[in-house]
């Protein structure tokens, strides 16, 4: 039997949002304009996954892009603008606090987030490819940090998911030393999980979407939330954070029936 779809946008807007099952995605939708990220597509980030951080039956969301990359970062049109006219501030203000919001829920929401990248993936469009939980490239994909060749520092969310993963000097190196680097070469440092053929992406990301939400909501959360949570808490609290998330999971009906199969197995 297939899975319904529900899909909560218009055809237009630019990004929209398909549930499938416990499967979710938000798809960039500006291929004109290599999904860059101005205010228009920020606001309607931060609505898509304020519905899926609210949506209890979504498991895992896949972050994906439509054309020929998954995203050019930035709008430099919109800034570019706002900087010959001298509002900055309040332009760039708007449009980060906006995105960085989509980026705080993404973080923050006790579902697996998975983005699936070709093409280009810059700036802003690499670090949404990082700060998500996980990452699965295709061979094509290429990554440019681009903040310093404009002579500015990154933003969103880049720093929140390179430096956990790479360290502090590899991200120094990153952001300053490495005009773009390959899927495969992302995958060495640890920020791609896999990398797949161009062709077989969708098929791929499908896959890995699957098998993530094969895990019960109580184990992704928990999970998630002790991962994140592990390199900034102190030992005891960390160990009591443990202690309430896997007693908490254990009153679960997924906790008892996998118990009871693993533990009929010996007799």
């Amino acid at each position: 039997m297939d899975t319904p779809t529900h899909t909560t946008s218009l055809p237009d807007d630019p990004a929209l949002l398909r549930i499938e099952g416990p499967i979710a995605t938000i798809t960039l939708n500006r291929p004109a304009a290599f999904n860059s990220i101005n205010l228009e597509i920020a606001r309607k980030l931060e609505q898509l996954g304020a519905e899926v951080e609210a949506n209890e039956d979504i498991r895992v969301l896949v972050i994906e892009g439509v054309g020929r990359a998954f995203s050019a970062g930035g709008d430099l049109q919109t800034i570019g603008a706002a900087a010959e006219a001298d509002t900055i501030a309040p332009v760039v203000g708007e449009l980060l606090k906006h995105y960085h919001a989509f980026i705080e829920t993404i973080r923050r929401m006790p579902k697996i987030v998975l983005s699936s990248v070709h093409g280009s993936a810059a700036g802003a469009g690499m670090g949404l490819a990082f700060v998500a939980d996980l990452c699965i490239a295709a061979e094509d994909a290429r990554f440019t940090p681009a903040y310093a060749k404009i002579g500015v520092s990154p933003d969103g969310g880049s720093t929140v998911g390179i430096v956990g993963t790479v360290g502090t000097r590899r991200a120094l190196q990153i952001f300053l030393a490495e005009d773009n680097f390959s899927a495969q070469q992302a995958q060495e440092w640890g920020l791609v999980a896999k990398v797949v053929p161009a062709a077989e992406l969708k098929a791929a990301t499908r896959q890995f979407a699957e098998r993530l939400a094969q895990n019960p909501p109580s184990a992704i959360g928990g999970t998630k939330s002790l991962v994140y949570q592990a390199t900034v808490t102190p030992t005891r609290q960390q160990l009591d954070a443990e202690e309430e998330k896997i007693i908490d999971a254990m009153h679960t009906d997924e906790f008892r029936v996998a118990v009871k199969k693993f533990t009929s197995k010996g007799k």
